[in-house]
């Protein structure tokens, strides 16, 4: 068990904890142009308040977890744009600040609110990369290339005082066992979430069951998942997972839209194989899917792109 085991603490409890939605889109929507390979990280650099605000909207709507902006901010990311990396790492401090600052403005006006996390967002290289390939898992860089890309990051993000790393949007099982040993180094708790291939295998192809295998047993580790995936691939999804693991269960689908990687630019979702039935019966909100997803063992529930607090609102509605 890690040293601050806040999240263990309230899943143990039996709390429905409702996480946050997006960031970078809910940023775009408030007039940000993330046409760019730092994507939300930019923001850091331009205005980091409007992130504040961002992170305080979510809390109001009912979000028990906020996710650092630094999903794409890493070391070498921003050495692509002349900074060094100790002033890479500041701006990997200032997510978790900016989280904190919006969670204390919350409490002074919600003394009852509490308990709020911040969940430091560890992306994984295909963000980096920023070409896409966190939804293919296409890419390979071997145990010590993956644990040398994440340390600083997850360094930081312990220093300034996160209460447990989000390793999220996962696509390779081989970068997720990197970033159990660096867990496991840093003696932080984490979740775990995975991209999607379709409702059995993750997007680099290896089976759910095997996921939770790794992670299942681990004790860095509070709750598996999946994230940023088509509403109607959540159900199949945990089925699997809870068929192969008793952990507590964790997802934030997307809004059911496409991104394309190229045009950077979300379209209508697609069918998509892999769904438990047919896309007229699955949900249509993250509201309308929460008691199902409950019942098959998600204990977290939250957003991801182009989710936005009013989704979080009626999420936060229907999971009480």
């Amino acid at each position: 068990m890690p040293r601050n085991a806040k999240l263990s603490h309230m899943l143990r409890a039996g709390e429905k904890v409702v996480a946050d939605g997006a960031l970078a889109t809910e940023l775009e929507a408030r007039g940000c142009d993330l046409a760019d390979p730092l994507w939300s990280a930019k923001v850091l650099l331009e205005q980091p308040d409007l992130i504040r605000q961002v992170h305080r909207d979510y809390f109001r709507a009912g979000a028990a977890v906020a996710i650092t902006a630094s999903y794409q901010a890493t070391p070498q990311g921003f050495l692509q744009r002349g900074i060094v990396e100790a002033k890479a790492l500041e701006l990997v401090e200032l997510s978790v600040r900016l989280a904190d600052e919006a969670r204390r403005e919350h409490l002074n006006e919600h003394p009852g609110a509490g308990p709020l996390l911040v969940a430091g967002s560890v992306g994984p290289y295909g963000a980096y990369l920023a070409d896409g390939s966190e939804y293919r898992g296409d890419y390979v860089l071997g145990k010590r290339g993956f644990m040398d890309f994440h340390r600083p990051r997850i360094a930081a993000l312990v220093g300034a005082g996160a209460d447990f790393v989000a390793c999220e949007t996962l696509p390779s099982l081989p970068e997720a066992e990197a970033l159990l040993d660096l867990v496991e180094e840093f003696d932080v708790e984490s979740w775990f979430s995975f991209t999607l291939r379709d409702g059995e295998r993750i997007s680099d192809g290896t089976s759910l069951a095997d996921v939770a295998g790794l992670c299942g047993g681990h004790p860095h580790v509070a709750a598996i998942g999946v994230n940023c995936v088509p509403l109607e691939l959540v159900s199949p999804s945990l089925e699997a997972l809870r068929q192969a693991t008793s952990k507590p269960l964790v997802v934030y689908p997307n809004s059911g839209e496409c991104y394309d990687p190229v045009s950077k630019t979300w379209g209508p979702g697609e069918a998509v194989s892999g769904a438990a039935e047919s896309r007229g019966s699955q949900p249509s909100s993250l509201a309308e899917g929460a008691a199902t997803w409950q019942e098959l063992g998600a204990r977290i529930i939250g957003g991801c792109c182009r989710t936005t607090p009013r989704d979080i609102a009626a999420l936060a509605r229907s999971v009480d």
